[in-house]
């Protein structure tokens, strides 16, 4: 396991540590590091299922970053351990953590464009669902009630998104990936779905195609 990743400069650095700072928000907090051929791409789950049975899926937010091209790792971190060494350098933790969601890649070519939606319709549906939570949960809820709730409304098909679920604008807003009027990309590869922006990707699998209420992947092509 390396001791740090090492960045061509400072701004590339400061980029990833805010992604990690964000992912540590979400989620379970873990960040999948997967570094080969001076890239290193940036996986966390801002949303996944605690079991096979709920309607949570697993919504995965990418960035991917030029890094060193000696590093090679495949780990995943707690996201709150990474720490600014140098300038150009993050230090990575003397531990690794595991995540089931980093254990199955969904494919890396083959993505064929199917649409394309407004990052601002993705903004304004993710406040949407941030509030509709707010007001779904009841007060002094337990933690098993949020969650169900947070489910219920994330996991829903939504129309404005193409059928996707809410919950691919909740990973775009929160992982700061949506920014100005940009148009995002929403790209298929049988039942797996990318929508791309300047700033990263989120990754889902269809369940209205795939006939499955969650999946565990990460990955990007």
């Amino acid at each position: 396991m390396p001791h740090a990743l090492r960045f061509p400069d400072a701004a590339t650095a400061s980029d990833a540590l805010v992604f990690a700072q964000r992912a540590a928000r979400l989620g379970d907090g873990a960040v999948r590091l997967k570094a080969q051929d001076g890239l290193l791409v940036m996986t966390s789950a801002p949303l996944a299922p605690r079991t096979l049975l709920e309607s949570t899926p697993t919504v995965l937010g990418m960035r991917v970053v030029p890094v060193d091209a000696e590093l090679v790792c495949d780990l995943v971190v707690d996201a709150s351990t990474l720490r600014g060494a140098e300038e150009t350098e993050l230090a990575l933790p003397d531990s690794a953590v595991t995540a089931p969601w980093a254990g199955i890649s969904p494919p890396r070519s083959g993505w064929e464009i199917s649409g394309e939606t407004a990052a601002a319709t993705l903004a304004a549906r993710a406040q949407w669902g941030i509030a509709a939570v707010t007001e779904a949960v009841p007060t002094d809820a337990g933690d098993d009630a949020v969650h169900a709730v947070r489910a219920s409304v994330w996991g829903a098909a939504d129309e404005d998104l193409s059928g996707l679920p809410l919950g691919v604008a909740f990973a775009a807003f929160a992982l700061g990936f949506i920014a100005g009027q940009e148009t995002a990309v929403i790209r298929r590869n049988g039942p797996w779905v990318r929508v791309s922006l300047s700033r990263g990707h989120v990754l889902v699998r269809d369940t209205v195609r795939s006939g499955l209420t969650a999946v565990r992947a990460t990955g990007v092509a």
